[in-house]
């Protein structure tokens, strides 16, 4: 697969992003990897914290200059993208990998106890599948556009519903700008480690991304750390469509059910019926 061009050097000498049809306020450019400064920038984050529609009124003109954006939390205690550890030399491409093969080979390596097969005590936190992946789960029916969706839920991380509630423990989002073919190539497009303890190469999770952008018009949202947040335009509808896409988050991040999941499998399922938001999180 060819390498699309990288906007983000013009930033060096045009911070304003006048030259690529941009307004963009203060912010960095990073090229910080775990070897050492990367050839070009990685990202650009704007240097205040996101406030309402700044998503959306940056979004649709960096889609036209070959960026989408993401938010990046800045206030966790791992600070922000600079101290992340970020790995592009170590992450493959997403298309050179099969969604399904990927949540077969985690749901198997989730539930591998290293010495009789597959923890007894794990397939029967997993019911009603237990130890025999089910298959990916049956696409969801758009019921809104996934730019309206996605705009919307940044909207929340960045604290402009004004509800009061906690927004997936993100405590100071920054808009940033990545340069990715799709939305769900994102963490492999800036080496993201995130998963790290899950799996090696976030870019083999982001084919998953791809295909739940397809069944279910993901758009990812944002990453702190360890925490990915995508917003959900075509969620399951009844219980059997929860259930079966339950058993895919399982594969893709273990830890929400294990670690900090509502029971088991059906009480996470429950959960996601209707859900405009899926947020993730690896230990």
């Amino acid at each position: 697969m060819a390498t699309l061009p990288n906007p983000l050097p013009k930033l060096a000498a045009d911070p304003s992003g006048r030259s690529l049809g941009l307004r963009l306020p203060p912010g960095r450019l990073i090229d910080a990897t775990d070897d050492g400064p990367w050839p070009e920038p990685l990202l650009w984050h704007a240097e205040k914290s996101a406030g309402p529609g700044s998503w959306a009124a940056l979004g649709a003109p960096a889609g036209r200059a070959g960026l989408l954006p993401v938010l990046l939390d800045l206030g966790g205690p791992q600070g922000g993208p600079e101290q992340w550890e970020l790995s592009p030399a170590d992450t493959s491409y997403p298309g050179d990998h099969d969604a399904e093969d990927v949540l077969l080979e985690c749901w198997e390596g989730a539930g591998d106890d290293g010495e009789e097969g597959f923890d007894p005590e794990l397939a029967r936190f997993l019911a009603p599948f237990g130890a025999d992946w089910p298959g990916p789960a049956p696409a969801g029916s758009l019921t809104v556009e996934p730019g309206v969706c996605a705009a919307r839920i940044a909207d929340q991380l960045s604290g402009a519903d004004g509800d009061g509630r906690p927004h997936a423990g993100f405590k100071d989002p920054h808009l940033a700008l990545v340069p990715a073919r799709r939305s769900a190539d994102i963490p492999a497009a800036i080496g993201w480690s995130g998963p790290l303890n899950h799996e090696n190469d976030v870019a083999r999770l982001c084919a998953v991304l791809r295909s739940w952008e397809d069944r279910f018009g993901i758009r990812v949202i944002a990453l702190g750390f360890d925490t990915l947040v995508v917003s959900v335009a075509a969620p399951p509808a009844t219980r059997a469509e929860a259930e079966a896409l339950a058993a895919e988050h399982f594969a893709f991040c273990p830890d929400n059910l294990t670690q900090n999941g509502p029971g088991d499998l059906r009480d996470y399922a429950a959960t996601l019926i209707g859900e405009r938001a899926w947020v993730f999180w690896w230990d």
